[in-house]
């Protein structure tokens, strides 16, 4: 049988929701990355829409949901989640998330472990690590740079490399631009006061997690994504972390097969 994606909005206490649909069977909730929005499934749920039933919402204030004038947390989102849940009658699902949406997943879990039947969570966000924390410091320093600073940096490059500075313009102005692509990802991971940042991290709280998790890594992730993903997987309580080739670019492929066989190894809880 071959199935058709719905794409659907449903009005939620703090805004519009949109999410697409495709398939029947374990319902899967997918999570999309920090510069991305739930069209970054569309081939994964194609290849597993016969034996699970995906729901990919884009997070609020990303893609087609709407963009309140409100204030953004991570525990806005986790609501915004549950109050999706709930209208689609969804008792228990098994969450698939990649950074930041593997962070929303996690905390969902610890708030409503009975609903989590398990996570894949793909180099995912939200622990303090040195590493995050300077990189934080580096993208707060981006956003607050003025846009000719670039390309005066970019001129003075060649000569800045000969004397030994260690500065990558091209890649700072790529990021400040993904950072004014998704002002939401980057307002709740960069752009709001530190410690409301470090108060919904979650390294001390991931021993609460009692869902089986799987922490995909890639081998080619940069250093404090690789060392995020092995916080988890040492705090999680029921986690194992796998490293794979080119995980960074969401093999389809390869992440329907792991989600296949996490469901066949008999590791969803509750069903």
């Amino acid at each position: 049988m071959d199935y058709l994606f719905r794409n659907s909005r449903r009005k939620l206490s703090q805004g519009l929701l949109f999410w697409r649909e495709i398939g029947s069977g374990y319902p899967v909730v997918f999570l999309h990355g920090t510069w991305n929005d739930s069209s970054q499934w569309v081939p994964v749920m194609e290849l597993i829409s016969q034996e699970c039933q995906c729901f990919a919402p884009d997070l609020l204030g990303v893609g087609e949901s709407e963009s309140p004038d409100i204030h953004y947390s991570i525990d806005l989102q986790v609501e915004m989640l549950a109050e999706f849940l709930q209208a689609l009658r969804l008792e228990q699902v098994l969450f698939v998330g990649h950074s930041l949406g593997a962070w929303v997943a996690t905390t969902y879990a610890r708030k409503y472990p009975l609903q989590v039947a398990g996570m894949i969570l793909i180099s995912p966000e939200g622990v303090e690590t040195e590493a995050s924390v300077k990189r934080c410091q580096k993208m707060q320093r981006l956003l607050k740079r003025p846009l000719f600073i670039f390309d005066l940096l970019r001129l003075l490059h060649p000569l800045a490399k000969r004397l030994g500075f260690n500065i990558n313009p091209e890649a700072d102005k790529k990021y400040r631009e993904l950072m004014e692509e998704y002002p939401i990802a980057t307002r709740l991971l960069y752009n709001r006061q530190t410690p409301e940042i470090l108060a919904e991290m979650l390294n001390e709280h991931l021993y609460e997690i009692d869902a089986q998790t799987l922490v995909l890594q890639a081998s080619e992730d940069t250093p404090e994504t690789i060392e995020m993903s092995q916080v988890y997987a040492r705090l999680a309580y029921k986690a194992s972390l796998k490293t794979i080739e080119n995980l960074s670019s969401i093999p389809t492929r390869l992440v329907s097969k792991e989600i296949r066989d996490f469901i066949a190894g008999g590791y969803l809880q509750h069903f």
